[in-house]
């Protein structure tokens, strides 16, 4: 195996428990908004909570949201030349 390949097949493995690692953390992010949601009403949030942690945690979801979805349309695209 070259020096390139070892290389990138590293990489591939790290990409791997990287991506394992964000979906542990993704999941327990989706659990602490579940509690929120469950826990308080939408007013209740808006009305209490502190409007710097709402709008960081709002942009957090966006790009998320954003990368996910570029993603998603690129894993498509992939399946459909299969």
């Amino acid at each position: 195996m070259s020096n390139d390949e070892s290389r990138r097949q590293t990489g591939i493995a790290r990409l791997a428990s990287d991506l394992r690692a964000a979906k542990i953390e993704l999941l327990s992010a989706q659990c602490a908004t579940d509690r929120l949601r469950l826990q308080y009403s939408v007013e209740d949030i808006v009305s209490f909570g502190e409007r710097q942690a709402l709008r960081g945690a709002i942009a957090s979801a966006g790009a998320l949201c954003r990368f996910f979805s570029s993603i998603e349309d690129q894993l498509k695209q992939a399946e459909q030349r299969e």
